[in-house]
């Protein structure tokens, strides 16, 4: 029997169409089961937050998973955002980040930072005749509500020997503080970098106690409940790589300013100011550490910023800082 060559042409082509068909069919499986696993964080920010700290350090680069940002005007949405479970990560003060826990938020502290205490500060205007926080008995004082202001408000006024009635607290952000601490409205204004930088240097007001010996002044990173039992590598990177860039900040301090300073419209002489006095450091969540936010917790407790006495062990997962510590 006699074979036709255009017909045995014709069947090798078929099964060699055939066969790329199959190896593209392939491929594209392949692609998209890489692409389904390609882990994505969700992380929150604010304007000149970790972003541009990852970015402008070099540490963004390379990432194997992939960041989706999103920018908050403050802690306050972020925490709300965690406890939504709309986002993986993010960070905030620890007294804010204790607040939202005691509600019952699927959220744990994971890492974070430590600043100079004396960068919380409580400010008055240059004409004040307040002078020390002796003077604070009567007045009206602004601060966050459930976070650093509050507190720091009580714990001045207690080592003061006044009474936390003797005083009016005045639940305002920090914008809405400022322009009231300038037209007068309130008496005096507890608050955080860069805003003391930019009051003292811009609006010449003046520091008439901070929170030295006070204040733990850590910001926490937070993570949800949900992202450290499903993204727990990519968590744990992202929590080293905000680390070393943390670090690199300390050695960098004009360059960071200058980067946070054009994405914030910030002036940079008030970025370099504030930088230089809070000297941000990382730190790992020990017994020293739980100590501290526990004692500070207890006292918000009393002071009724919590609601309930909280065990904080049970709100720090410490297994980040220590793998961080560990491979350094």
């Amino acid at each position: 029997m006699s074979i036709n060559s255009s017909s045995l042409d014709h069947s090798l082509t078929r099964r060699l169409a055939a066969s790329l068909l199959a190896a593209a069919i392939t491929l594209s499986t392949a692609a998209a089961s890489f692409a389904a696993d390609t882990v994505v964080l969700r992380v929150g920010d604010q304007k000149g937050g970790n972003r541009s700290l990852l970015e402008i350090s070099g540490y963004a680069k390379d990432l194997p998973y992939k960041i989706e940002w999103s920018e908050f005007p403050a802690a306050a949405p972020i925490l709300e955002a965690l406890n939504a479970g709309a986002l993986d990560v993010g960070y905030t003060g620890d007294l804010s980040f204790l607040s939202v826990y005691a509600a019952g938020a699927p959220i744990k502290a994971i890492g974070g930072t430590r600043s100079d205490a004396k960068t919380q500060a409580i400010l008055v205007r240059q004409d004040s005749p307040i002078k020390s926080a002796a003077d604070l008995r009567g007045k009206r004082l602004a601060g966050t509500r459930g976070g650093w202001g509050q507190f720091l408000i009580d714990a001045t006024l207690e080592k003061a020997q006044i009474k936390l009635e003797d005083a009016t607290f005045a639940p305002l952000g920090p914008v809405d503080a400022k322009i009231a601490l300038v037209a007068g409205s309130i008496d005096a204004w507890a608050v955080w970098e860069p805003y003391v930088s930019y009051a003292t240097l811009k609006d010449k007001a003046r520091v008439i106690a901070d929170g030295d010996g006070l204040t733990p002044t850590i910001t926490f990173i937070v993570a949800s409940d949900n992202a450290i039992a499903t993204k727990r590598a990519a968590v744990q990177d992202l929590v080293q790589r905000l680390n070393k860039a943390r670090l690199w900040s300390l050695d960098h301090v004009a360059e960071y300013a200058t980067s946070t300073a054009e994405l914030t419209r910030l002036p940079e002489d008030v970025l370099q100011s504030a930088y230089t006095a809070q000297r941000t450091s990382p730190i790992v969540i020990d017994e020293n550490v739980l100590k501290e936010i526990q004692a500070a917790s207890d006292r918000s407790t009393r002071y009724g910023i919590l609601p309930k006495k909280l065990d904080v062990n049970q709100a720090v997962d410490r297994s980040f800082t220590a793998a961080a510590a560990g491979s350094n």
